[in-house]
């Protein structure tokens, strides 16, 4: 099982999409606070239409609780990568394993700086436009491109 984790998420129908998506492809969804939105918010339900009863969802008080959960001296450490802009690695330079954790910031600000040269080694970005007025891609839209190519390197694991 792949994990996509949103850490603060703001916008609710980005994490309705990738709910909808993580409930398709058996991907566990983590949602670390604070949350720009309430879970039972209506837009946030629209987007994961009528799946939301399939996702295999972890919800983090904060990205420190995470961390000491999942991160390198955590209680279940895991591989992270931080999708950021700011990476310094293309996301399909990594062969990805069964269990590695995606890491997608906030829409408006991404994820903290200080955590991203933490982790410097695997922060991964999708190659865009070098136009400086595009700052990134959607937020949904980047964890779905990101967690496909995992996919596609496991071979589609348990998926028709």
């Amino acid at each position: 099982m792949l994990h996509i984790v949103f850490v603060e998420p703001e916008i609710p129908p980005n994490t309705g999409n990738i709910a909808r998506t993580c409930a398709a492809t058996n991907t566990k969804l983590h949602l670390v606070k604070p949350l720009g939105f309430s879970i039972d918010d209506k837009a946030l339900k629209r987007a994961g239409l009528d799946y939301w009863e399939f996702v295999d969802i972890e919800i983090h008080e904060s990205l420190e609780d995470f961390m000491k959960k999942y991160g390198e001296n955590g209680t279940d450490p895991k591989r992270l990568f931080l999708a950021t802009t700011k990476g310094g690695h293309f996301y399909t330079d990594f062969q990805y394993k069964d269990d590695d954790m995606f890491l997608f910031g906030r829409e408006t600000k991404g994820l903290p700086k200080d955590f991203i040269a933490e982790h410097s080694e695997t922060a991964i970005r999708i190659p865009m436009s070098a136009d400086t007025r595009l700052r990134s891609f959607n937020l949904s839209n980047s964890a779905n491109i990101i967690l496909f190519e995992a996919l596609r390197q496991l071979g589609f694991p348990d998926l028709l």
